[in-house]
């Protein structure tokens, strides 16, 4: 193991957490780390098992012949799997611990100095669970171990055929459809839109923002909900005279709030919004999995590093058969590199 002493180019390295060894975290890697759209001059710092990652390698070679980076070409942090290697799909209580415990020791080499950032390979909760980790995600393990008060979710994506970003934020993350108005306070939503805020000023000084509401039709005037009307929309001009720079539209229909983004997306020359702030998870992300599957990236703000993950799950149906893309995977190293120096 990398002493955390130990001095490294943390400019070069990005440190990258292989998540569930029964899913596809390993298989999407290597494909990703053998794609010619890799960083040029990134260094990665995988943390995970060695020898479950030479038998991912020699699986997958057999397999399909596709590119793969090599086992033995790559810088590991060695952690084995409690109770010896997990079959593909296999997924329980070993495997959750082994991605646990992978996810915190990169986290030591991210806050020790030995990458300019963190990428992670997705966990799944149940095997988490299983193994005594009672986490909603591994985002809330990333504050608890960074010390942050609360972190942010944050989906950003490049369109691949008009180069605009998309960039959705969630003001409330893992948690039940019922307590989420419970969740949504004045103090919540100004503080995620300052985050949102910050996040996009790094390519517009003077951002368009767009809020959700959190009813159909944002409350339809109080006929559909009350929240809109008894504060969001008092917030939300508060906020608008105390931040004059930043241009903000909202609460906005949640059915019709993306429709710009979507343009955007698809049509060059278009206009769309710099950051979108969704007030639930599955209203944020079923927009930014519809626009960018393959393209999207879970990006962790409020941090004192910067965290990306691919924006799909540990694939326990597919793991060892060869057919997972590693777009997601391969975009979330591409922007941990880009944003880590911007």
């Amino acid at each position: 193991m990398i002493p955390l002493h130990q001095h490294t180019d943390a400019n070069q390295h990005l440190v990258i957490a292989l998540g569930d060894p029964a899913g596809i975290g390993m298989e999407v890697t290597l494909k990703a780390l053998a794609d010619p759209r890799c960083p040029r001059g990134m260094k990665p710092l995988l943390v995970g098992c060695r020898a479950s990652l030479k038998r991912t390698h020699q699986l997958l070679h057999n397999l399909k012949g596709v590119p793969l980076a090599d086992p033995d070409d790559l810088e590991v942090e060695d952690l084995p799997i409690p109770n010896g290697p997990v079959d593909p799909g296999n997924a329980g209580a070993s495997s959750g611990e082994a991605g646990f415990r992978w996810l915190s020791r990169a986290v030591e080499l991210v806050q020790g100095g030995h990458g300019r950032a963190l990428v992670t390979a997705p966990i799944a909760k149940h095997t988490w669970h299983a193994a005594g980790h009672p986490y909603p995600g591994q985002t809330e393990r990333l504050a608890e171990l960074d010390g942050a008060e609360s972190a942010s979710m944050l989906f950003t994506a490049v369109s691949p055929s008009t180069g605009w970003r998309l960039n959705t934020l969630l003001a409330t993350t893992h948690i039940p459809l019922q307590q989420v108005s419970q969740a949504l306070t004045p103090a919540l939503v100004s503080t995620k839109l300052e985050t949102l805020a910050r996040f996009c000023q790094r390519f517009n000084p003077s951002p368009q923002l767009l809020v959700a509401g959190l009813n159909p039709h944002a409350g339809e005037k109080g006929q559909l909900g009350s929240e809109e009307e008894q504060w969001l929309t008092p917030l939300l001009r508060q906020w608008v005279e105390a931040n004059p720079t930043i241009q903000l539209r909202g609460p906005l229909p949640p059915d019709t709030c993306w429709l710009s983004a979507a343009q955007a997306w698809s049509r060059n020359n278009t206009a769309g919004p710099d950051g979108i702030l969704a007030l639930y998870h599955d209203q944020g992300l079923i927009p930014v999995k519809l626009l960018a599957f393959d393209q999207a990236v879970n990006t962790t703000l409020g941090l004192s590093f910067l965290r990306t993950s691919p924006d799909h799950g540990t694939g326990f149906d597919i793991a060892g058969q060869g057919v997972a893309r590693c777009d997601s995977m391969l975009a979330a190293i591409e922007a941990a590199w880009a944003l880590s120096q911007a």
